[in-house]
């Protein structure tokens, strides 16, 4: 081996080091490799010049059109989260389900698959399924420990149903990364990958994972004994499309646009942004005028995406159509005024722009941390070192997806699923997407495997979140054993995916 490859092996040994030590993440991704590349430089073995790239690798990120989709989408989440939305759908659909064990847990995991679509903040999710959804499963008589591997399974949901935030970062990554090994395979006109792409094609595996979690709990929930259920209790028609309907419009507009191909992630993503803050302030007030002017703009931006989606949304300004366009845009905008100023006053607004702001900026520090690490890493010749391995190992396409794959899997145990993503893809990509693998079930593959980075114990973020808020009467050993069957669920769903492709590249094909 070369001087520059034992030099590699140290700098990722001493990356994973400090970041366990308890060094923020960012700090150790973006430094490790800037003081390994000065030392080598010290030893001609490494140039300095390449350390020149990165304000441009800075300015590229955050001139990204794309990365802005995930502050949006953040905020869309909070805002979601915080006005108790999400709590209420809890509550009629667990009585709606009826107050069985089997009926509590379901209706837990439905309820995640729709919030999941709404937020995919997975500490947020997580922390408020415990508080809202642990005690009345317990009451209704499901086992602890399966209560809490329910709960932590289904608050990652986000990680692979659409809009994702995960899916963003990955319809980022992959895009360029299959871009640039294409061209550096010879073929200089690929077909791009878009974050519309992954949305369709992580849609039936997100489906399909939520079937295996409810056969899973039908086949073997044993219900405590000695524990009687609380009764059933009727839940009028309106109470449930009050409660479900707005929220499953506004999933509607987000996703259906951006699989229609009206709007881009980013645009569909400031849609979601809006449609939050209306649902939210909809939500929390009690005046009837508020209502209705919220309302009113809710179901005109509705209207027009519909309209828009239907090939109708294009018309002059001096035309009917076109004045009506105007007077819904009109109409919209005084609601969000309205919204805004009532969750204001609420100072609901203020803490979920702060919240926001902390986790975008978590973001994009390890993004931007990350390109370091990739600059350097290309400065030591890691990626032709990578292909060349990659290609000399044996059984074709699939062997490097399946290594990726168990790397991943690896790296779940000790780092969160932004810091693997960019880490992993500039890194490995190249090796993998030079041949014929289809980027988009390879991502939707990366999306399923950095799901269970969320479960796998000792550092899983999801145990984490789960035990900061969990009655001290769970043990973390019940909670370790109840999320285990989920992992094995996940992995489960993962090998279908590999030997099924056509699960994420089918709709895909599709609709684009």
């Amino acid at each position: 081996m070369s001087p520059q490859e034992w030099i590699l092996i140290a700098m990722f040994a001493g990356l994973f080091a400090v970041i366990l030590s308890g060094i923020p993440a960012m700090l150790a991704i973006a430094g490790v490799p800037m003081v390994t590349a000065f030392i080598a430089a010290q030893f001609g073995l490494f140039n300095i010049g390449f350390l020149n790239f990165f304000p441009a690798r800075v300015w590229g990120v955050m001139t990204n059109t794309l990365l802005m989709a995930v502050p949006l989408f953040v905020l869309m989440g909070v805002l979601l989260e915080r006005s108790r939305l999400a709590e209420r759908m809890l509550q009629v659909l667990a009585r709606l389900m009826g107050g069985s064990p089997r009926g509590m847990a379901l209706s837990v995991l439905m309820f995640s698959a729709v919030i999941a679509a709404s937020t995919g903040i997975i500490g947020a999710t997580v922390v408020m399924l415990v508080l809202i959804a642990l005690r009345p499963m317990i009451e209704a008589g499901v086992p602890q420990r399966q209560a809490s591997g329910l709960i932590c399974a289904s608050g990652t949901l986000g990680q692979i149903i659409p809009p994702s935030i995960v899916l963003v970062l990955l319809g980022d990554q992959i895009g360029n990364t299959y871009l640039d090994a294409q061209q550096r395979a010879g073929n200089f006109a690929p077909t791009p990958v878009s974050v519309a792409d992954l949305f369709a094609g992580a849609l039936i595996p997100g489906v399909m994972l939520v079937g295996l979690y409810a056969l899973w709990l039908l086949f073997t929930l044993r219900p405590v004994r000695g524990v009687v259920p609380p009764p059933r209790v009727p839940v009028p028609l309106g109470e449930i499309l009050f409660t479900f309907l707005p929220p499953l419009l506004l999933i509607l507009a987000v996703l259906g646009s951006i699989l229609a191909g009206v709007a881009t992630a980013t645009e569909a993503a400031g849609l979601g942004a809006v449609g939050a803050l209306l649902l939210a302030a909809f939500a929390t007030t009690t005046r009837w005028a508020e209502r209705v002017v919220i309302a009113v703009a809710g179901l005109s931006a509705f209207g027009l995406v519909m309209l828009r989606m239907a090939g109708l949304g294009r018309a002059a300004i001096d035309t009917p159509a076109g004045m009506l366009a105007l007077a819904a845009a009109a109409l919209i905008a005084l609601g969000v005024v309205v919204a805004g100023a009532r969750l204001w006053r609420r100072a609901l607004l203020q803490s979920s722009l702060i919240e926001t702001i902390r986790v975008s900026g978590m973001v994009f520090g390890i993004v931007i941390a990350a390109s370091m690490l990739a600059l350097v890493f290309r400065g030591f010749g890691g990626d032709r070192t990578v292909t060349a391995l990659m290609g000399a190992l044996p059984g074709g396409d699939l062997t490097p997806v399946l290594i990726v794959m168990l790397i991943v899997f690896f790296l779940g145990f000790i780092l969160d699923a932004v810091e693997i993503i960019y880490i992993v893809i500039p890194l490995l990509g190249p090796a993998v997407l030079m041949g014929d693998v289809s980027p988009v079930w390879f991502a939707v593959l990366l999306a399923m495997n950095l799901q269970t980075s969320f479960l796998t114990p000792p550092f899983g973020f999801a145990l984490f979140y789960f035990r900061s808020v969990a009655p001290a009467a769970i043990g973390t050993l019940d909670i370790y054993r109840g999320v285990l069957p989920f992992v094995a669920l996940q992995l489960g769903a993962l090998a279908i995916l590999i030997f099924f492709p056509q699960i994420a590249t089918w709709l895909p094909d599709r609709l684009f």
